[in-house]
């Protein structure tokens, strides 16, 4: 499958999609988030692949989010009677609930800039790697708009999140991994690296054990404590059932043998 405006690669069990707009600091035309859309739903497809990684093209950003530039095109279209012809961005919100709830652990390796649309993406993700060149903005409010409700608050809190979609204002990468916003705070230079290091762990374990801890965990937010106890009690009993023992446990028995009681 060719794209225009990502670049897709799968090696070591690691799917890795970057954007790849640098010249307009990866700005996520309908193109792209149609292009990712499409990537993330042939690597969850892929057996081969146990997480995906995105990252961006260039080492200003991430990317700094929507692309305004196509949005005021289309809005001119829309206000000279062509409306009929252009659709703002109708499946973006779709586009980023399958990237948010894909089934594969996914993982942001966050080279710079990640504003506006780029934060929530990047806020969507399970794991975020950041370097010194990554900052935040969730620029909704600034723009008369909300988007990333659903998604900050999951990974700093309601007091930050409201404070940080309340002012709009930057959040640079110390305070990002000071707050949780970033897993893992790098230099530059080791930013894949990083990266590429949490999706072999993740690769080495057991894929169907990984992706029905994503689902529990997913399915179950907000949900009494003893609801989610026994969601995750009753799921063993089906579509997670535990690896029979000697399965399971082969390589610490192999190691350290058996021992008669």
């Amino acid at each position: 499958m060719s794209y225009e405006n990502i670049l897709v690669d799968k090696s070591e069990g690691i799917g890795t999609i970057t954007l790849n707009r640098p010249e307009v600091l990866n700005a996520l035309s309908q193109d792209l988030y149609r292009e990712m859309n499409e990537a993330v739903t042939d690597m969850e497809s892929d057996d081969s692949i146990e997480s995906i990684i995105f990252t961006g093209s260039g080492e200003r950003a991430f990317t700094a989010g929507a692309d305004i530039h196509e949005m005021t095109r289309n809005a001119d279209k829309e206000n000279s009677g062509e409306g009929s012809t252009v659709k703002s961005d109708p499946d973006r919100s779709e586009y980023s609930w399958n990237i948010g709830t894909c089934t594969k652990p996914t993982i942001g390796a966050l080279n710079g800039l990640t504003y506006g649309g780029g934060a929530v993406l990047a806020s969507s993700l399970d794991i975020r790697v950041g370097c010194e060149r990554t900052s935040f903005r969730f620029l909704a409010a600034a723009y008369g708009r909300v988007n990333s409700t659903w998604t900050l608050p999951m990974q700093v809190g309601w007091p930050k999140a409201k404070e940080l979609l309340f002012t709009t204002r930057v959040v640079e990468a110390e305070e990002a991994f000071q707050i949780g916003l970033l897993n893992h705070l790098v230099d530059s230079s080791e930013l894949m690296e990083k990266a590429r290091e949490i999706g072999k762990l993740i690769a080495g374990n057991d894929a169907r054990m990984v992706q029905g801890i994503k689902k529990i965990l997913i399915e179950n937010v907000g949900a009494p404590w003893r609801d989610h106890h026994d969601y995750e009690h009753n799921i063993q009993k089906g579509e997670l059932k535990p690896t029979p023992v000697l399965e399971g446990f082969k390589p610490f028995i192999d190691r350290k043998g058996r021992k008669a009681q």
